[in-house]
């Protein structure tokens, strides 16, 4: 056991969500996060396990402040969210919920959603109105600027007003508008996507777990079917479909290969993967998730290793680079072109989508802000409308966004992975370097991965606690 040079970190109890110091411990391979609450005693988990080496992920970049702090420093960091002064990065997407509810009880969900709404912890169950979101909107345009937008819930598509709320986004000018989906009522209606479409819709992020063995066990019930069904009427409708699958280790950690060769089998709709190792917050039972141990967690260089072991050749590790947005420990991804049954890389990554550099730079160092910008704009190009005649494109602004024209998404392939940390593997440096944010009914921007913070009995920071006035 080695305690790794300057590691002195900050991290959380997961019992009572207690800030403590924390250190990272090299064990063999495996990097764990080691801290002790003076009540509830130590808790450690593996945060990196393998190749590649925690030491050698790394993406120098100048931080870029949110421009606006809507609250003060009372308490410190995570606890003041909204952001607060002390955050180190802008919002590059943020995720609004329109609705607590679901047509779906998943196993597996991070705002504990049902048929009644959120979970027995939400104070205000009731969907907000098209005009309440529509304030939303202008005060996220007004703080965050033209940061890229992912519809969500519960499950949006259960709300008849979705185009509604889509064209209400599209007139703030945002750089995506995208829906998070089960892609349920996609699959039952061939007109749908086509009505999203011309609402104004932009992209969808189709929940994707892989074979049904999975998805029974994360989702409650087989939906291989229904989900190649909704890629058909996305298809139909040019509309483009990330696939994003929950993985879970032991459930669909061997199915990597098999929905990367779906995907791509189903390009130019499919624009790309993005992994999301499941973390332990919300609805995920001990069943599944056993205790705050290392043993459930897969880890961000896992999911890279298993993705490459099972891709038949396609990929290697050198593909992938670290984020040019947020905390370099939070994401890997690149952009493929696939040429004769092969992905030749393109760019390096980042969490919000592939990080495209006019010529790639060996050593580069960028701003925060510059990193941010090119994020939002190459998934812009990458995950939006597969038909590329639908809506006009702006012209380009730049060379990078002139290199981005010229490497159109119908014949190019992003892939990416999400790490998300939960109360055994948060630290307090990554959260305050987070550029995914959930935006409140009081208007407040909280990072993802704090907002739908569970401690071992439940308790939410964030989520489902009494909030200020509505916008």
């Amino acid at each position: 056991m080695k305690t790794e040079q300057g590691s002195g970190v900050q991290a959380l109890c997961p019992e009572c969500l207690r800030v403590l110091p924390a250190e990272h411990q090299r064990r063999g391979d495996d990097i764990w996060l080691v801290r002790t609450c003076p009540e509830h005693g130590l808790t450690e988990a593996v945060i990196w396990r393998g190749e590649p080496d925690l030491a050698t992920w790394r993406r120098p970049k100048t931080p870029s402040a949110p421009p606006v702090a809507a609250t003060p420093v009372r308490r410190g960091c995570p606890y003041d969210c909204g952001l607060c002064p002390d955050h180190g990065q802008h919002t590059c997407t943020a995720v609004v919920e329109v609705t607590q509810t679901c047509n779906l009880v998943c196993p597996v969900c991070y705002a504990s959603s049902s048929a009644s709404g959120g979970s027995g912890k939400q104070t205000d169950t009731a969907d907000p109105t098209v005009a309440e979101l529509a304030r939303r909107f202008a005060h996220l345009r007004r703080t965050a600027g033209a940061c890229n937008v992912q519809l969500s819930g519960g499950e949006p598509t259960g709300r008849d007003d979705l185009p509604e709320i889509i064209a209400a986004a599209r007139a703030q000018h945002f750089g995506l508008v995208q829906l998070n989906t089960n892609g349920l009522r996609l699959a039952g209606d061939a007109a749908y996507a086509r009505t999203l479409v011309q609402a104004g819709l932009q992209s969808v992020f189709l929940q994707f777990d892989g074979p049904d063995a999975a998805c029974v066990t994360l989702r409650g019930r087989p939906l291989l079917a229904e989900k190649l069904r909704a890629i058909d009427h996305c298809a139909e409708a040019g509309l483009g479909v990330v696939l994003v699958p929950t993985l879970v280790r032991g459930v669909n950690d061997v199915s990597l290969g098999e929905i990367l060769r779906l995907a791509l089998a189903h390009m130019p709709t499919v624009r790309g993967v993005h992994f999301q190792p499941a973390a332990h917050f919300g609805r995920f039972p001990g069943g599944l998730a056993g205790t705050f141990t290392s043993g459930p967690h897969l880890t961000l260089p896992e999911v890279l290793q298993l993705l490459v072991q099972q891709s038949s050749g396609m990929l290697c590790p050198e593909d992938f680079h670290p984020p040019c947005c947020e905390h370099e420990r939070c994401s890997f991804s690149a952009r493929f072109v696939l040429r004769e049954g092969r992905l030749e890389p393109i760019t390096g990554g980042s969490c919000c989508g592939p990080e495209v550099t006019v010529e790639p730079v060996a050593g580069e160092q960028l701003t925060a802000a510059e990193g941010a910008r090119r994020a939002k704009s190459s998934v812009a190009a990458q995950w939006a409308m597969a038909d590329e005649k639908a809506v006009p494109a702006a012209p380009p602004r730049d060379d990078f966004e002139r290199f981005l024209a010229v490497r159109a998404p119908s014949r190019s392939f992003s892939i990416s992975c999400m790490a998300f940390q939960d109360a055994a593997t948060l630290e307090i440096e990554r959260v305050r370097g987070c550029c995914i944010h959930t935006q409140t009914a009081d208007g407040r921007l909280i990072p993802f991965c704090l907002y739908n913070l569970t401690a071992r009995d439940g308790t939410t920071l964030y989520r489902g606690q009494p909030q200020g006035e509505k916008l």
